[in-house]
């Protein structure tokens, strides 16, 4: 056993909730922003303001460069799960093709599949890696024969599942929008400020429809919550930080003071259900955007591309003002407001003090 530790500590292999269920997890929701997310951004940009380059296809696969881009999803999130594992070259190399394997064949949950396949494939990576003078043939070998086989067996099926859940989120918000509503604002919200990454679950769990627009509203709720509430301590860098970057950054404060969370909380438990009982607003772009927020406007953006599907298919006439009033107020407007407002409240009775949400 001691022998097993000594190599295992060697080898950096850590397991762990905190590598697994954080480092790998937000390294994964980088990767998904690095390729799925730009590749949507880039063919959006292209369309709506007919720039030659972004909407051009190349080669015989006919794609864009925003096409190219979303097409390695899958390796881009298993090598950055790598590297948050501290990866070996040969290893994190190798998890290139384990990527878009899994990806691939996990179908719509892709990504909660490349999850457990590229952490097990790594690992086991790292265990072999330059253990014999043929590390070149070895390492490699080991880790895509047993992160595609892997895939063979299990992407599919978690896929499936990842699938299921979401589409049982989505069933149960279609059904009961202003309950759902409340819960799926407030735990995207959450988690969007947690070090865990809100995209990655949205991403896995395909949370689209009106479950990713309350997710969104929630997401909102937090950035441009605290961003707001912090201001008088943190002014315009705070204020650019939080909100289009990451709440995140508010985490230590909220271990020292919790109760400064409760106002983007409560604000996002009502713009959830006002997004989806009021304005009905769904997010059909990327799923991974539901889990975005404010941050480099990527909720917005994929709520845009969700009305334009929807139009060239058919179920949207047009992007009408109301629609454009829903997503400024659900985003922006009342994140801002109500969060202000319980949060000069908390101040008043003394549970938010001087200097308390300042950003280190």
């Amino acid at each position: 056993m001691a022998n097993m530790k000594s190599f295992m500590k060697r080898k950096n292999i850590e397991i762990s909730a905190k590598r697994y269920g954080i480092d790998a997890l937000g390294a994964m929701a980088q990767g998904l922003f690095c390729t799925l997310l730009i590749g949507t951004i880039l063919n959006t940009l292209g369309t709506q303001f007919h720039i030659g380059l972004l909407t051009m296809t190349f080669g015989a696969a006919e794609l864009t460069i925003g096409g190219f881009a979303s097409a390695m999803t899958g390796p881009a999130m298993a090598a950055a799960i790598g590297y948050a594992l501290g990866a070996p070259a040969l290893v994190l190399f190798s998890l290139i093709p384990v990527g878009y394997a899994t990806n691939m064949l996990g179908g719509a949950g892709g990504p909660l599949a490349v999850l457990v396949v590229a952490i097990i494939a790594a690992e086991f990576g790292k265990a072999v890696s330059k253990e014999t003078k043929i590390d070149i043939l070895v390492t490699p070998i080991v880790t895509i024969l047993i992160g595609v086989g892997l895939a063979a067996i299990i992407a599919a099926p978690i896929g499936a599942a990842a699938s299921s859940v979401g589409r049982l989120i989505m069933w149960a918000t279609d059904l009961q929008p202003f309950l759902m509503g409340i819960l799926v604002s407030v735990i995207v919200g959450m988690a969007l400020t947690l070090p865990i990454s809100s995209a990655a679950i949205c991403a896995a769990l395909g949370l689209t429809g009106l479950a990713g627009g309350a997710a969104v509203a929630g997401c909102c709720a937090q950035m441009v919550g605290f961003a707001v509430m912090s201001f008088k301590e943190n002014g315009v860098g705070g204020l650019v930080s939080q909100g289009i970057g990451t709440s995140m950054l508010q985490m230590p404060n909220i271990v020292r003071n919790p109760r400064i969370w409760i106002a983007p909380t409560l604000a996002s438990a009502i713009t959830g259900p006002i997004a989806t009982c009021v304005f009905q607003m769904t997010m059909n772009g990327a799923a991974v955007s539901s889990g975005m927020g404010t941050c480099g406007l990527v909720g917005q953006i994929g709520v845009y591309t969700g009305w334009l599907a929807d139009i060239e298919a058919g179920t949207k006439a047009a992007i009408t003002g109301f629609d454009w009033l829903g997503l400024a107020l659900i985003c922006f407007i009342l994140p801002a407001v109500l969060s202000y407002v319980f949060c000069e409240i908390e101040r008043k009775m003394g549970w938010i003090s001087e200097d308390d949400l300042k950003l280190q």
